[in-house]
């Protein structure tokens, strides 16, 4: 995966200091151990990134970061609770588009909608800033959730004052924000859900990783109908990680889960633990919908780089595979 530069601050409790390092943080987190927790206590920081909305054939469109890169999904961006994202979004487009995210936090003047007049016009640009903070506790002894979870951006403004046509064409994209101590994949995929299709193909694209390589999946929906998502051979856990916090963590084990427009998830496997090497299928497991092309193959190869399976219809839909960020469907 190209890991762009951007320039982030380090700060503490209002202390700032320069600092420089490769960006976008991509599945691998800067400066820790993909497969391994996050490790010593790490510094907040603000990342700078630019990304540019752009028409993509097919009168599709997408976000990338830097001219002529944007893709379908837009590019996988990842956090640490504390750290804040300062995002200029050039539009390059000829009809004006935003950035609206969810689950992290924002002032009004950062939503991305027309009412808070946060949209950028064709030509130009404007930043906006996303924060995250740590859980906590209220005055009153109520707890707050911290912003740790599978989010996701998206455009707000295209076609219709909800994006309604800028969801349909390709502008969204995935936001991982992780806790301190959390697991990191060696691997981060992204699967959206768009109407009936997946990341905006008709067939679903392929995903390679090599058998024992920790896997992560950021799983979202866009559109007008719900499905369920469905991994051959693998399961996780239903709770924010997708991994066990203890031996006696309640949360279910599961393979399959329902997800509706704007629903988003993420879960992290062993890549053919307990099962081996294989063209492992992924699909909406509402059957018509499986039917018309929404679905596609993890496929875990062994130490030959082969993995057995006839992929079938979906051999030719590999798009991403073996990538860091895989599911960005390149158009152009």
């Amino acid at each position: 995966m190209r890991r762009p530069g951007f320039s982030r601050r380090a700060f503490t409790t209002g202390a700032a200091a320069a600092a420089l390092a490769p960006a976008g943080l991509a599945a691998t987190a800067v400066g820790a151990t993909a497969g391994r927790a996050s490790g010593a206590p790490r510094v907040s920081e603000v990342k700078t990134i630019t990304l540019y909305a752009e028409e993509l054939p097919d009168g599709q469109a997408g976000y990338g970061l830097a001219p002529g890169q944007a893709t379908i999904p837009g590019p996988l961006l990842e956090m640490y609770e504390g750290d804040t994202y300062e995002i200029e979004l050039v539009n390059t487009m000829d009809v004006a588009v935003s950035l609206h995210v969810h689950g992290v936090n924002y002032t009004i003047e950062n939503d991305g909608t027309a009412h808070s007049d946060s949209t950028v016009a064709p030509g130009e640009s404007r930043v906006y800033t996303w924060t995250t903070h740590a859980p906590g506790e209220r005055e009153d002894g109520t707890l707050i959730p911290g912003s740790a979870g599978y989010w996701h951006y998206h455009d707000h403004i295209v076609g219709t004052e909800h994006g309604t046509g800028g969801l349909q064409r390709g502008l969204y994209g995935p936001l991982v924000v992780r806790r301190q101590d959390d697991v990191l994949p060696d691997r981060t995929f992204t699967i959206v859900f768009n109407d009936m299709t997946v990341n905006n193909l008709p067939v679903g694209p392929d995903f390679e990783a090599a058998l024992g390589e920790r896997v992560e999946i950021v799983m979202i929906t866009h559109g007008e109908f719900y499905h369920t998502f469905h991994l051959h051979g693998h399961r996780w856990v239903d709770n924010r990680t997708g991994l066990l916090a203890s031996a006696d963590d309640p949360s279910r084990v599961i393979d399959n889960k329902i997800c509706g427009p704007a629903d988003s998830f993420g879960f992290q496997v062993v890549a053919g633990e307990g099962v081996g090497p294989g063209h492992w299928m992924y699909h909406c497991h509402v059957q018509s919908h499986s039917d018309m092309g929404m679905g596609g193959m993890l496929i875990v190869t062994d130490a030959a780089g082969e993995a057995p399976g006839d992929p079938g219809h979906h051999g030719a839909g590999a798009a991403g595979a073996g990538s860091a960020h895989g599911g960005a469907a390149h158009h152009g």
